[in-house]
């Protein structure tokens, strides 16, 4: 085994069970025994006095940032990680994302580590993705909500899912009860954090809904009186190596990327609003994400995004898009239920059902291109 704070590993038992000329390169550049830069998603070798992983940041709000850290801070992570979700010779990991996405990187030199077998499905449609999960056998899925919620689509019920780790977002509550039907004997982790922080919480079956969980273990959580959320652990990223976010601050050993929320006295963390993402409409602070999770509740749909677009007289409009809403709806009946159920600040001016939404290939929002859209209607 890689001792912590040496190059990242690659099992001898860990095999690719597609080609994929990235991640072959990455195995390769591993075994080699060099830092990486994964950064454009592509690899490429380094040679540094200490271990390093480059990676970049999603980018869904704008140009992506090339965060910095040591193998040591996802290493860590495998080691909690791997007792949980059985991870060794005898798993096999899906991830659904190239190396572009954090997420799949993480999953992928993760599965090496312990020496699971990795199923790439990047590019691969839904169908065709169900149908390889069953060929191989993959019994732990990671991936985004977007991404789930697109395989339940398509998906048989496999039963030999053990484990599915969904990052990046939050998963409505129709799309857990269509995980549950998909991959009924699964045990679905939802987790919380960030490219900078890497885990933060995670969700079990004591956690209430709408929380995304307690403290990740070795996670320690300060919150301001503002719910600015500040985070400590051995996870943490050393800072970017290239770009900046005025949201990203570090005090005393704590590290914040501008998130917000709040705890109930049993631990579980609720998130009031991403960075960026509170608003002012009329003169009321509104949370974006807030405005999503209620509209989640009310309309039954596979993905909502929620936009301001600026005003002059009110500060910002609303924009729903929404896409995959399972029945026959229009705009007045949906903003008719809206104004029944949220305060006046929070119903969108414009709702607009769509076949799908602007994607990043690491299947997150392409909220840039959700926002040209959204100019256009409001």
């Amino acid at each position: 085994m890689t001792a912590p704070g040496s190059a990242f590993q690659w099992h001898p038992d860990t095999r690719l069970l597609r080609a994929d000329p990235v991640l072959g390169r990455l195995r390769d550049t591993v075994r080699a025994g060099l830092s990486l830069n994964v950064a454009d998603g592509q690899v490429t070798g380094l040679t540094t006095p200490v271990p390093v992983l480059l990676c970049a940041t999603s980018g869904s709000s704008g140009d992506p940032k090339i965060i910095r850290r040591t193998p040591a801070s996802w290493q860590a992570s495998f080691a909690v990680n791997g007792p949980v979700l059985g991870l060794g010779p005898s798993a096999t990991v899906a991830v659904f994302a190239g190396p572009e996405s954090s997420l799949a990187l993480y999953a992928v030199l993760e599965a090496a580590h312990h020496g699971a077998a990795i199923l790439p499905l990047s590019g691969l449609r839904p169908d065709r993705q169900d149908q390889a999960i069953s060929d191989h056998g993959a019994d732990v899925l990671y991936l985004t909500p977007t991404q789930l919620i697109q395989l339940c689509d398509k998906v048989s019920p496999r039963h030999h899912v053990r484990h599915i780790m969904v990052g990046g977002g939050r998963l409505s509550p129709a799309a857990e009860r269509a995980a549950a039907d998909a991959f009924p004997g699964a045990r679905l982790i939802q987790f919380y954090g960030a490219a900078e922080t890497s885990f933060i919480t995670w969700t079990d079956a004591a956690t209430p809904p709408g929380s995304v969980g307690r403290p990740y273990p070795g996670v320690i959580l300060n919150l301001d009186d503002d719910g600015t959320i500040w985070v400590c652990s051995p996870y943490l990223s050393d800072g970017y190596d290239s770009g900046d976010s005025p949201h990203t601050r570090w005090r005393n050993g704590f590290l914040t990327v501008g998130e917000v929320g709040h705890l109930d006295p049993a631990g579980h963390l609720f998130l009031t609003a991403r960075a960026g993402r509170m608003v002012t409409v009329a003169d009321r602070n509104v949370s974006l994400d807030g405005v999503e999770a209620a509209l989640s509740d009310l309309i039954p749909a596979t993905q909502i995004v929620v936009l301001a677009v600026p005003d002059a007289r009110r500060g910002s409009r609303l924009v729903a898009l929404i896409a995959g809403a399972d029945f026959d709806a229009h705009e007045d009946s949906l903003r008719a239920q809206c104004r029944q159920r949220l305060s006046p600040g929070m119903v969108p001016y414009r709702i607009h059902l769509c076949d799908a939404l602007p994607m990043l290939a690491g299947g997150k929002p392409d909220y840039i291109a959700a926002m040209a859209l959204a100019r256009g209607l409001a």
